[in-house]
């Protein structure tokens, strides 16, 4: 948590603290995953990011991927956001990584019943959708129509099952073990996915083979 009362500013309908230079009050969680998926990631999301302005990273998670990869583009603000529990994870890295362009994390929870009037041109989600129930998924979707702006991407990291089929039996083995501790968890299928992605008026414009049997999957309004 951070130590000092931070200056604020409004923005995108929600209050935040603008600064993350308060020194950490614990260690920064550590997701092995991150940590060798942050090259890939940065590799596949280069075509899509100069120009860009503005990036809402849905499940940031523990706040890694955000750290390694928004001072790439600096001409972009790169918003990051999960659960109350897992900000003050995030504001720990954002803090050791000095980034100028990775403003404080917000509070976005599926279980809230509405979220704060949010626009950004890239909405980007790693390893999410895997692990919460498919209404989640869907919820998800429906949060998103009035966030991406015209002409704005969805871009979505992690495993996918095509047409019923794992891509890989270590997904399938993931697969059981992701059910095996929560049924409401699993690898979902493309179609569906692309099926909700249409729905709130987005196309599907890529399909990136990623190393460890992930995709990364590419909509635009």
């Amino acid at each position: 948590h951070l130590n000092t009362a931070p200056a604020r500013r409004q923005t995108a309908g929600r209050r935040y603290d603008e600064r993350v230079n308060t020194p950490p009050a614990a260690d920064k969680p550590f997701a092995p995953a991150c940590e060798r998926n942050a090259e890939p990631i940065a590799a596949q999301l280069q075509p899509y990011l100069p120009g860009r302005k503005t990036l809402l990273e849905i499940g940031s998670g523990t706040g890694q991927h955000a750290a390694a990869l928004a001072g790439r583009w600096p001409q972009l603000q790169w918003q990051t956001s999960d659960v109350a529990a897992q900000l003050p994870g995030i504001r720990n890295w954002l803090y050791e990584a000095g980034l100028d362009n990775t403003p404080a994390p917000l509070i976005l929870d599926l279980n809230d019943s509405a979220w704060p009037r949010l626009h950004a041109e890239v909405v980007f989600s790693a390893n999410t959708l895997h692990i919460i129930s498919w209404p989640q998924v869907q919820t998800l979707f429906q949060r998103l129509e009035p966030i991406i702006d015209q002409g704005g991407l969805l871009i979505i990291y992690g495993p996918f099952k095509y047409r019923g089929e794992f891509t890989s039996p270590s997904n399938a083995d993931f697969d059981a073990q992701l059910r095996a501790a929560d049924p409401q968890r699993g690898i979902r299928d493309a179609e569906a996915v692309d099926e909700l992605a249409a729905g709130i008026g987005l196309t599907l414009l890529a399909d990136h083979a990623m190393p460890a049997n992930n995709q990364m999957r590419v909509w635009q309004r």
